[in-house]
């Protein structure tokens, strides 16, 4: 009944006279039947369930008698009230005088209502997991869930799981590298962990289209290095200059692999490297010597190396006899001489050859006069006419030092001279379009990519860095490549 009851009446009573229990009962039932009818009789609404167990707590103090009386209903409201005001017409409980007074009618269902709402309140404060996790917090769980999942072993090194059944490998440095590349869904990766290439990695490569895609750094040349003497190498791509493969996004990754090259390509530029060292320290390799530069440190070696005093003069001689041959062409030609025996960045400093042309037989004061003239002379030549050559703006701008940048056009004729540091921005604007830009600096393949895209022809730096990609309609030359002055011509 207690699980289908829908109303409790609360009632207080009070008798004139010690009373029990079972008094207080006997006295609703006889004292209620036949008020209502037979259809809220209390008897036969007991015996059908629609009323519960009349409970009765009564206690007896100073002879008299006070206590609360509860029944449980599961009749509608206007029943409930109307058997409620029934037993106010209780006036006697045994043989003693008694008053039932109705203290409320307790609707059970708003309860269990208030019940249901505060234990929701407390499910809701704590019940629930805070926790929420965004879209893109969902995707990159379920991403690094599939990708180290995927990430295999191969020989003990960490490689996709397309390893060991593709045509064509990817070689990367470490397991991060393997890790980034998963998650762009290249599967044919396999790491070296290391400089050291293991046998297997190099076995490896012997059966494979092999491609090295490696960090722009130092140590990425050197694992190029050593895969070469121990494996087979198709194709290499670098990341960009001080980057590495794990730093890559999705559109850097790919463009990197798509600007690949053969391995021929990077093998024909490392050749030099161990003939003649990078002037500015870089990892690029040195171009070979040209002939003119050949013939121009020839003559210093021997005065360096020749120790016996006969012999240092009489090569002193032939450099002078040279040096005024040279002197006579340039004029000739409207050029500045240059001493073969002078610096490298084209000082037209008397050496200790020059200084030493004085014949036994001619006077002192008479050399020194002549050795004054002639120096005079170079000098005012090289300080009244600017370059009207390649050659000479090479000079002036990075045989020089001078950390700055000009562009000329196609008459060697400067359009614009500024820092190295702003050659880019410069680039961007200047107009005309130059045909050939002077650099006295490294060039890099952001400034090669915009002389590609504003149509340069020709582009002389200090000295070139490494290059995802090389455009064939742009010449490139480091200044060992260039000669100090232009070959004579007849």
């Amino acid at each position: 009944m207690e699980d289908t009851s829908k109303y409790l009446i609360h009632a207080d009573v009070t008798a004139d006279g010690v009373v029990e229990r079972s008094d207080v009962v006997g006295a609703i039932f006889g004292q209620t039947e036949g008020l209502l009818g037979d259809e809220l009789d209390l008897r036969d609404l007991r015996q059908s369930g629609k009323v519960g167990r009349i409970d009765v707590e009564i206690a007896s103090t100073g002879g008299n008698s006070h206590g609360q009386v509860t029944i449980a209903t599961s009749l509608d409201k206007v029943e409930t009230a109307t058997l409620a005001a029934a037993l106010e017409t209780i006036s006697r409980v045994g043989p003693c005088r008694a008053d039932l007074e109705i203290r409320e009618i307790e609707d059970v269902r708003a309860a269990k209502r208030k019940e249901v709402v505060n234990r929701a309140k407390e499910l809701l404060r704590t019940g629930f997991d805070d926790t929420i996790m965004s879209s893109d917090e969902i995707l990159a769980e379920v991403r690094e869930h599939v990708r180290v999942e995927d990430i295999t072993e191969y020989e003990g090194l960490p490689a996709g799981p397309r390893v060991t059944d593709s045509d064509a490998i990817i070689i990367v440095e470490g397991r991060a590298d393997v890790l980034t590349l998963l998650k762009y869904g290249i599967k044919n990766a396999i790491a070296v962990e290391g400089t050291s290439v293991p046998d297997a990695v190099a076995e490896l490569t012997r059966h494979r289209t092999v491609t090295a895609f490696l960090d722009g750094d130092r140590g990425g040349d050197l694992i190029l290095e050593e895969l070469a003497q121990v494996g087979d190498i198709d194709y290499v791509a670098f990341a960009p200059a001080d980057s590495s493969v794990e730093e890559l996004d999705h559109h850097e990754l790919f463009a990197a692999l798509r600007n690949k090259v053969p391995y021929e390509t990077v093998s024909e530029l490392n050749e030099p490297r161990e003939a003649v060292a990078a002037t500015d320290g870089s990892t690029t390799p040195a171009p070979p010597p040209s002939d003119a530069e050949t013939e121009t440190a020839s003559p210093t070696v021997v005065d360096e190396e020749v120790t016996d005093s006969e012999a240092e003069a009489e090569s002193s001689a032939r450099v002078a006899d040279s040096n005024e041959e040279n002197t006579a062409t340039a004029a000739s030609d409207g050029q500045p001489a240059r001493a073969k025996t002078g610096r490298m960045n084209g000082d037209a400093t008397p050496t200790r050859a020059q200084s030493s042309t004085q014949s036994p037989s001619e006077p002192a004061e008479t050399a020194t006069e002549r050795s004054e003239g002639e120096t005079r002379t170079t000098s005012d030549t090289a300080e009244d006419r600017a370059p009207e050559t390649v050659y000479g703006h090479v000079a002036a701008v990075i045989r020089a030092d001078t950390d700055r940048v000009r562009f000329l056009d196609a008459d060697s004729e400067v359009i614009a001279d500024t820092e190295a540091s702003d050659a880019y921005s410069a680039l961007e604007s200047v107009e005309p379009v130059p045909t050939t830009v002077v650099l006295d600096a490294i060039l890099g393949q952001q400034l090669l990519d915009l002389a590609a895209d504003r149509g340069v022809d020709r582009i002389v730096a200090r000295s070139l860095g490494q290059f995802t990609k090389r455009p064939t309609d742009v010449q490139i030359h480091p200044i060992d490549e260039i000669a100090e002055r232009p070959p004579e011509t007849e």
